[in-house]
């Protein structure tokens, strides 16, 4: 039975890659093509798979619907909650996890710091999307002409000395975010406050959450915080493969792993 299971589950992969005929599947499969067929019609039946007129077979209309449910149904703080107390854990900064949502990005979930200042965000409230780093990165993976005209939208508080002025100087910002693929907030929306950030991606590679750790500078220095880079960007990572789907969850934090400089 597990063979068969399994037969029937690598021609999914095949169809992928374009529409097969019988005698296709039945090659890639190693099999004859009356087994073949049993195996293309039980799909068939459960509209994973479609017959062509021309006889030939591609990917059902029912596996992309699942595939798209599966998507929506996911919780992406449910699943990187667990990766963000094990990083407040291992750094006592206080840990962000922010979305996109209608125009906004949001915090959706935060563990305290255990350092006595504390910061003032809450779950829920928009970020300052000019400055922040989590709105940076999420910004940063808009299509170009999307990006240029939420930029000129925009109004450019200037928060601190370290603020982004204008939308020319964003745009510049998000190139550099989106090249190298993590960002900071250093001292842009609080003088005293510094934050590094990195994205969580989905299976299409597109970002889908950001998270970040954020530290006053009486408690850490920039260059201090800068150290935990790629801490930040691995726990980032396990997010992304558990989300996607590319790895198994975990029922335990992973092992500490000291960081190093950031590059």
């Amino acid at each position: 039975m597990s063979q068969t299971v399994d037969r029937a589950l690598s021609i999914l992969p095949l169809l992928a890659e374009g529409p097969a005929d019988l005698g296709q599947v039945a090659d890639r499969l190693g099999v004859h093509k009356s087994t073949a067929l049993r195996l293309l019609r039980t799909l068939h039946e459960h509209g994973l798979v479609h017959r062509q007129a021309d006889q030939r077979y591609r990917l059902g209309a029912r596996l992309f619907a699942l595939a798209q449910e599966a998507v929506e149904n996911l919780d992406i703080r449910e699943i990187a909650h667990p990766y963000l107390v094990d990083l407040n854990e291992k750094c006592g900064h206080t840990v962000h996890l922010a979305v996109y949502e209608e125009n906004e990005v949001l915090y959706i979930d935060k563990v305290e710091s255990r350092y006595p200042v504390r910061m003032y965000s809450r779950i829920g409230k928009p970020v300052a999307i000019t400055v922040a780093a989590v709105a940076k990165l999420i910004l940063a993976d808009l299509p170009e002409a999307q990006r240029r005209a939420l930029a000129e939208k925009l109004d450019y508080p200037m928060y601190t000395a370290r603020s982004i002025p204008n939308a020319a100087a964003f745009l510049k910002e998000l190139a550099t975010v989106r090249e190298q693929g993590w960002a900071t907030d250093l001292g842009g929306h609080e003088e005293s406050i510094n934050c590094i950030a990195a994205p969580i991606r989905g299976a299409d590679g597109r970002v889908v959450a950001a998270m970040s750790v954020s530290a006053p500078n009486v408690v850490v220095t920039a260059e201090e915080l800068l150290t935990l880079l790629p801490l930040v960007r691995r726990t980032a990572d396990a997010i992304t493969r558990e989300y996607s789907g590319s790895a198994p969850a975990r029922d335990t934090p992973a092992p500490h792993t000291p960081a190093h400089k950031a590059p």
